[in-house]
């Protein structure tokens, strides 16, 4: 959830507010808040005693008599230890940021009120079943009876100076909303690429560029056809395009990011592993910031008992076990929004074509209050469509249509997996959820396993969704969703595992597109040639398989490095024979001692860069923010590299391509090495560069707060997209899970920081050491700790005296 958890791009307005308050903080005033672990409260609306146990890590078990009390309670228990960070949440999805932070909060309280999140959220709790609202009620009423209960708040809202507002059952809701943003929105940006380039490239260049496989997915799939499979060098079309090169359009091409939102899940069956237990592994990529996007938590209420990891703000159960089914998640990385190009009335702009009529604009006028300055107000106008979109595209405005902002595409179901009791259930209910489109891997308590897919899959027609298109004529545009019953699944397939790693799952025929860009499947190959491997897979070789740092997916570029650092070549410059040492001496891994990678992945992202942007100037002439940055960008950058036509040769001034590439290799060792100045070339390590840095947002307003509020920085083995292992500065696995039903005693969860939001609290930091070393904590609560109880408040006229007693 990174543009969710990375409150520092907010916090500039609160900079002087928080040195003038650090100048006299003291543990006293910090540690006024910090809340009773132990004793006994009154919970209105709670029907029957319940209580929580922590133990030594601050994870909780809750226990009470239904699952609505138990939201109750959760709400309550998540208000006291991550009040800041829900509130922070709610705030960025509502368009609410401006108010407690000043005007550097616009653009993002800007789009949240152009998606216009709050009503849809209102409109989405209305659609609810009872049961559903009932839950959302009770969490909203437990985390306000934590602020009526406490008056004395986190220090964060002290420094900015305001109180939360009560939370309300849509917020919620919003935090949900905010979910889907983060895993679905980027593909606006590629949407937007595409479009560009349809526009200004030939139909073949355009399709080189542009394929979506790539050799690891292309094995992991048989080589079955995709919707936009590889293609050959296009020579001719790009060498005109050559001819027409603008040498002062700068850098067009970028690496992909390797910082999207995705993780890794498998789930391995009964009839793999020595006792015919499945087990379920799943570890979620994110942007990781203080405090942690996850809690912890254990459910015990009648018929159930559950535990792993809630999203705080609502009462769900993300991905976690019962004693018979286990859940864990990875995003789908799908396209689930098209930007509708709009066709507007040449005699009044206030008008858009649908059919023969022309419309006239909605619109909703917005007030985005801002600390310190004048209220902005923001006019966004709505068409059948969706709202119009804050930026054109290629000069003409479109309408984001989004199942985000669909009411009928977002629900609460996948809150009954942790009720569920066989693979059946699970695999319905699954198909049912509506919200973030997700991978779902499942493991049952007698040896089955599955793969599915949550949340809602358009039905598209007349166009994949690849690029911008009129909807006016009702030729293109979605008739509704994929049914429950449509959705793929896989249950115990003869290898006897299932994975996902965000690579693209879908043939050319199955009956929708799903999407364009999926993750390159490097990951999920790496993955599956380790579980085809394992002859008794068990919970600890799967977490050791988490934790796999080799990246052969560099080995390519290796290989050429190599291949340019010739003898002729060292004998004529003998300082690069130092280079090709430290080339040589790569193990192949991203681990903390790896020599060689940080050069390798430069030389990738100047190739890249240097490679493409020479074809790409019509596209800058089209739209001056063009960047072409596609997922599986190596497929015809490795095809150009390896047919190296001299007429494409990117730089007019190289005499051959071999010195072209030679150039590019210098240039990136050199980039790296100013990185690091004075330090020799074979003490550059990949744990020099791989630094975590988890910080808390008001800790990059005031350097001087850093070693209280942020986690330690340390080097860190794994890489992003293109390892097993995640990671990178504030980013990567957010949890690691291993899991077998019916068997938690030996069931694995951690993830980075802690269960607490407050700097002086025994559980801020305690998990983080466990996280960075990889080690495990068990899953489920252990010796309780601390103890706090609840009764439910007597009826008017009832006795105090004679209510239940605390079980």
């Amino acid at each position: 959830m990174r543009r969710v958890t990375k409150w520092g791009l907010y916090v500039g307005s609160a900079v002087l507010a928080l040195a003038t308050v650090a100048a006299g903080l003291g543990y006293w005033w910090l540690a006024r808040s910090l809340p009773d672990l132990d004793g006994e409260r009154r919970l209105p609306g709670l029907v029957a005693p319940a209580s929580i146990v922590t133990d030594r890590h601050g994870i909780p078990l809750i226990s009470a008599d239904s699952r609505v009390d138990a939201a109750r309670v959760l709400g309550y228990l998540t208000a006291r230890d991550r009040l800041f960070q829900m509130d922070l949440m709610r705030r960025k999805n509502a368009g609410l940021l401006a108010e407690v932070f000043g005007a550097m909060a616009l653009p993002s309280d800007i789009q949240a009120r152009t998606y216009g999140f709050s009503d849809l959220a209102r409109r989405v709790l209305t659609k609810l079943p009872q049961a559903h609202r009932d839950y959302l009620e009770a969490y909203a009423d437990g985390v306000n009876s934590y602020l009526t209960q406490n008056p004395v708040l986190p220090f964060e809202f002290d420094v900015l100076s305001y109180r939360p507002e009560p939370w309300k059952p849509e917020h919620s809701l919003l935090i949900v909303l905010g979910m889907f943003e983060n895993l679905t929105a980027r593909v606006e940006s590629g949407e937007r690429m595409l479009s560009v380039m349809a526009q200004t490239l030939p139909v073949d260049v355009v399709e080189f560029l542009t394929p979506d496989s790539d050799r690891y997915t292309d094995s992991l799939m048989r080589h079955t056809l995709s919707l936009r499979p590889p293609r050959q060098v296009p020579v001719a079309a790009l060498q005109t395009l050559l001819a027409r090169r603008d040498a002062a359009t700068g850098s067009l091409a970028a690496a992909p990011a390797e910082t999207l939102a995705g993780s890794n899940a498998w789930a391995v069956a009964g009839a793999k592993t020595v006792d015919g237990r499945a087990i379920l592994a799943n570890d979620m990529h994110l942007g990781i910031s203080v405090p942690n996007i996850w809690y912890r938590v254990e459910l015990d209420y009648p018929k159930v008992r559950a535990a792993g990891l809630n999203l705080p703000g609502t009462p769900i159960l993300v991905v976690g076990s019962n004693r018979h089914v286990a859940w864990g998640m990875t995003n789908l990385a799908g396209d689930f929004l098209d930007l509708v190009r709009l066709e507007i009335n040449p005699d009044d702009a206030d008008q858009y074509r649908v059919g023969a009529e022309w419309r006239t604009f909605g619109e909703r006028r917005e007030t985005i209050s801002v600390k310190g300055g004048e209220s902005k107000i923001v006019t966004v106008r709505e068409t059948i469509w969706g709202p119009v979109a804050r930026q054109d595209l290629l000069g003409r405005s479109v309408a984001i249509h989004w199942a985000a902002l669909d009411a009928d595409a977002v629900n609460l179901e996948i809150m009954a997996l942790e009720q569920s009791e066989t693979l059946s259930q699970a695999l319905d209910i699954a198909n049912r959820g509506g919200g973030p489109q997700l991978n779902v891997l499942l493991a049952d308590d007698v040896g089955h396993i599955a793969w599915t897919v949550t949340g809602k899959i358009p039905r598209r027609f007349g166009g994949d969704g690849a690029v911008s298109r009129s909807w006016a004529d009702a030729q293109t545009g979605w008739r509704g969703y994929l049914a429950p019953g449509e959705m793929p699944r896989v249950i115990d397939p003869p290898e006897g595992y299932l994975l996902s790693a965000n690579e693209r799952r879908f043939a050319a025929d199955f009956p929708v597109p799903v999407g364009h860009q999926f993750a390159p499947g490097f990951r999920a190959y790496r993955i599956n040639q380790r579980l085809a491997q394992m002859t008794q897979p068990s919970e600890w070789t799967l977490f050791n398989l988490q934790q796999d740092t080799d990246t052969e997916f560099y080995a390519y570029y290796q290989q050429l490095a190599l291949q340019l650092l010739t003898p002729e070549v060292l004998a004529q410059r003998p300082a690069l024979s130092g280079l090709r040492d430290y080339l040589l001496s790569w193990n192949g891994r991203a681990d903390t001692g790896s020599l060689g990678l940080p050069v390798l992945i430069e030389f990738r992202k100047q190739l890249i860069d240097t490679v493409f942007t020479p074809f790409l100037s019509a596209c800058k002439q089209a739209d001056p923010s063009f960047v072409y940055a596609w997922s599986y960008v190596d497929t015809p950058l490795q095809a150009l590299l390896n047919a190296r036509p001299a007429v494409l040769l990117p730089d007019p001034g190289a005499r051959s391509w071999e010195a072209f590439l030679l150039a590019r290799l210098e240039a990136s060792a050199a980039a790296v090495a100013s990185r690091f100045p004075g330090l020799p070339l074979m003490e550059l390590t990949w744990g020099r560069q791989n630094v975590v840095g988890h910080a808390h947002p008001f800790s990059k307003a005031v350097s001087a707060l850093a070693d209280l509020l942020d986690m330690p920085r340390q080097p860190l083995a794994g890489c992003g997209g293109y390892c097993v292992r995640v990671t990178g500065p504030d980013f990567g696995a957010s949890e690691r899970l291993i899991v077998s039903p019916n068997h938690f005693q030996e069931a694995i969860l951690h993830m980075p920081g802690g269960q607490s939001g407050h700097p002086l609290s025994p559980y801020y930091r305690d998990q983080q050491p466990y996280w960075l070393a990889g080690l495990p904590l068990a899953l489920t609560v252990g010796r309780p700790e601390h103890t706090l109880l609840f009764n439910p408040v007597p009826a008017a006229g009832q006795n105090s005296a004679a209510a239940s007693p605390i079980r």
